[in-house]
């Protein structure tokens, strides 16, 4: 007899769940139609609220989770927006717009390391294809990587800018900063500091963009203010390194005048040398280099050159056994190695060393050539 009333009670649950899921797909088009509505009309705070709510009800939505982190970011509420973009790239991985977006995000909640990653994946992803983007990231690329202690890779950074021609006071003040190795943002400088690094930025930009002149008379104009700003002749030299090495020599050994202790100059000045086959006076930067940064395979390798080239074979040897230690996958040492080994009479070992820098040089042929 109970039957009739247990088919009843089933029948009417499963009209009444049909009448809820119906009623629930009505309230998230209708929120879906009123958040497009609202931000489209620049009423952000109520197309925040809508795009909250209608992926309440529906989570795998990925335009909300775009719109509201979008939305989120541009009123500065970053963590929530990286949450949200988050949760976009769960559902739609590899987008890089969106992966760019939550580097910036990450940049302003003060996850530097992560937010250079996804800025750098996101420009990698296409990111930057429009030269309004191409000039926010690669701008805060150069700014974490600056901030990091990368100074060099914040450089190619900013040439961008140089080789578009674009220029800005805060531009000027993040290659300065880059160039003078000094790791931090342009708001954390006080006003003396930013005078002098926006004039060295002002130097490298000129330098950037290929006008001599105004480079040289920029620089002589800056070390005219400030003789004594540490870094700065370490930096003309870097920048002149590659047109004039002879003049870069100069102005690496201008700076260890000033700043005696400065690893970096030290590390260029043997190179420097080593390049223009003066291995003695390259001898004594390199061991001042070895006795600072030991673990650094390119001082170990500067080392073990210098010494192996002014007849210090088994030292040199030794030195440069340890560069491949730390950095194995090392063209440079490979070919120093076989140079010293046959040098010292070690003929085997020179033919391996000769055999694995034609391996090497192969490899990198077919990676360069394969689509």
């Amino acid at each position: 007899m109970r039957a009739p009333v247990l088919l009843l009670s089933y029948s009417f649950l499963v009209l009444m769940s049909t009448a809820g899921t119906a009623q629930t797909v009505d309230t998230f088009d209708k929120l879906v139609s009123e958040a497009a509505a609202a931000r489209e009309q620049n009423e952000t705070a109520r197309a925040i609220q809508l795009y909250s709510q209608a992926i309440q009800l529906n989570p795998k939505w990925p335009d909300g989770w775009w719109f509201l982190g979008s939305l989120q970011y541009d009123v500065g509420s970053y963590a929530p927006a990286r949450d949200a973009i988050t949760h976009f790239l769960e559902l739609t991985p590899n987008a890089g717009p969106a992966t760019a977006l939550r580097g910036l995000c990450e940049f302003e909640t003060g996850e530097y390391p992560q937010a250079l990653a996804d800025i750098q994946k996101g420009i990698s992803l296409g990111a930057a294809s429009q030269p309004r983007n191409a000039q926010i990231l690669r701008y805060h690329e150069g700014l974490l990587l600056t901030k990091l202690g990368r100074f060099e890779d914040a450089l190619k950074s900013y040439a961008y800018f140089a080789e578009n021609q674009i220029t800005s006071p805060d531009l000027l003040l993040a290659i300065g900063l880059a160039g003078l190795r000094i790791a931090a943002f342009p708001q954390e400088l006080t006003p003396e500091q930013r005078d002098l690094v926006a004039n060295m930025g002002n130097a490298a930009f000129q330098h950037m963009t290929g006008d001599e002149k105004a480079t040289r008379q920029a620089f002589e104009e800056f070390f005219r203010r400030f003789p004594t700003t540490v870094n700065a002749h370490y930096f003309y030299g870097y920048l002149l390194y590659s047109s004039d090495p002879e003049a870069a020599i100069i102005e690496f050994k201008r700076e260890l005048e000033l700043s005696p202790s400065n690893d970096s100059a030290q590390i260029m000045t043997a190179w420097a040398l080593l390049m223009r086959n003066r291995p003695a006076e390259a001898l004594g930067y390199a061991e001042s280099a070895v006795q600072k940064k030991p673990n650094l395979q390119e001082v170990q390798l500067a080392l073990g050159r210098a010494l192996s080239e002014t007849g210090k074979l088994k030292e040199g040897i030794e030195h440069l056994e340890l560069a491949l230690q730390i950095g194995p996958g090392n063209l440079e040492t490979h070919i120093a190695l076989a140079e010293a080994y046959s040098m010292s009479g070690q003929k085997e070992a020179a033919q391996r060393e000769r055999q694995l820098c034609l391996q090497m040089t192969k490899d990198s042929t077919t990676q360069v050539a394969s689509p």
